[in-house]
């Protein structure tokens, strides 16, 4: 008689582990990675901040060398990230960050100084205004050399009406949080980030939105469908509609 009962228990406490399984984990049970995430999230964007600032620069076809080196750029962005974090790239060992971040954050600094490199001879040339090296194309090419060193998944993305670089694609999970950041009613100010655990708790994605402000305007502004500086047509943004964000993926170990 009992036979019958207790397998009927044990059936229901197997069905109940199921579930239990897939049952999805918040992104809340990894917040050492969640803020791993942000904090790459903010430095690239940092990153491209010091490029947005010194764009007038860059752009200056009467000015041969530019002194825009990698040396001068790190300073500025550890200014910049300082400003948005508070954290301090310069005492990142006695800094109040996890411990991955900082493995990851300097692994960063190195990939953007190296994309600064890289560009050189575009910023320092003379007699050419528009040089191609802006916050977006910075943003695009650090991405994957930090992403080629570490294994990292990172890189700016944005909905498909802005995208002007395929290699800047949203993916399915990117294109929908997209939406959600897209809604007027989502904070503006800080960096708020969105998190999700994904592949059944092997991963954390995190996504940082990316708002237009008045120095975006000039090439993704009005009038709609004018040409810009680079050639492509402006989308007709405002000062605050989302402009993308910066995805990051990190394993959980």
């Amino acid at each position: 008689m009992n036979v019958p009962q207790k397998s009927s228990v044990l059936f229901a406490l197997g069905l109940f582990a199921i579930v239990i399984g897939l049952a999805p984990i918040p992104a809340s049970a990894n917040p050492d990675l969640v803020e791993t995430g942000r904090l790459l999230a903010i430095l690239l964007d940092a990153g491209r901040g010091t490029v947005a600032a010194n764009q007038p620069l860059i752009n200056d076809a009467g000015k041969g060398d530019k002194g825009f080196t990698p040396d001068v750029f790190e300073k500025e962005l550890i200014e910049k990230f300082k400003g948005r974090s508070g954290v301090d790239l310069g005492n990142l060992k006695a800094a109040a960050v996890p411990e991955t971040a900082k493995g990851l954050l300097p692994e960063l600094v190195a990939a953007s100084k190296k994309t600064v490199a890289a560009n050189q001879a575009h910023i320092n040339q003379k007699g050419v205004a528009y040089k191609g090296f802006t916050p977006a194309h910075f943003g695009t090419q650090a991405a994957a050399e930090f992403s080629s060193k570490t294994g990292i998944y990172l890189k700016q993305t944005t909905q498909d009406g802005l995208l002007r670089n395929p290699k800047n694609k949203a993916d399915e999970f990117e294109a929908g949080l997209l939406k959600k950041l897209a809604d007027a009613s989502y904070p503006r100010q800080g960096d708020k980030a969105m998190s999700e655990t994904v592949d059944g708790g092997k991963a954390v994605r995190v996504l940082l939105p990316l708002y237009y402000g008045k120095g975006c305007l000039g090439c993704h502004g009005t009038p709609k469908g004018e040409t810009d500086v680079s050639g492509y047509k402006k989308e007709g943004a405002n000062e605050g509609d989302l402009g993308g964000a910066i995805s990051v993926k990190l394993p959980v170990k």
